[in-house]
């Protein structure tokens, strides 16, 4: 058992779930409760992978309702939507900060990269042509630490050592 995740701690992380959809104005449910407390443990995951953590907690919960709960978190700023060009969407509750992300061209694995310059856009262009500027948006792409690795040698079945 993970020792950060005892009873008191998975009890607290609920109600502050509860509060965080309550304070942005959306009902508490089963599926959204699910889904925000499993992308807090496993950010960056991808709609496909929320909804199979949520029926493994709740049982038959459509498709259609993930992706709903996914759009309804998204658009009152409890989650945030990356979309890395060539892979599937992938959500995160780490929402107050203007971070950017590490992606693996290989396999799609993300992680978060702090802004190197703090303070919102982090960035500034080179012209903004008139456009109020609040955020950048950045994706670093290379391969992780896994895809780098050398495939292990094929054994020849016919060879005897």
């Amino acid at each position: 058992m993970n020792p950060e995740a005892t009873p008191d701690s998975s009890d607290r992380g609920a109600r502050d779930v509860r509060e965080r959809l309550h304070d942005a104005g959306l009902r508490v449910t089963g599926p959204r409760l699910a889904a925000l407390t499993w992308l807090r443990g496993h950010p960056h995951s991808t709609a496909d992978q929320v909804a199979s953590a949520v029926r493994r907690e709740l049982g038959s919960v459509s498709t259609q309702a993930v992706y709903d709960v996914l759009n309804a978190c998204t658009d009152a700023g409890l989650l945030r939507r990356i979309e890395p060009a060539g892979h599937p969407a992938r959500f995160e509750t780490r929402t107050a900060d203007n971070h950017h992300h590490l992606v693996c061209r290989r396999c799609g694995r993300a992680e978060d990269v702090d802004c190197v310059h703090g303070a919102a856009p982090c960035m500034s262009p080179s012209s903004t042509a008139g456009y109020a500027v609040d955020e950048a948006e950045v994706v670093f792409w290379g391969l992780c630490p896994d895809c780098q690795a050398p495939a292990p040698e094929p054994t020849d079945p016919h060879t005897h050592h």
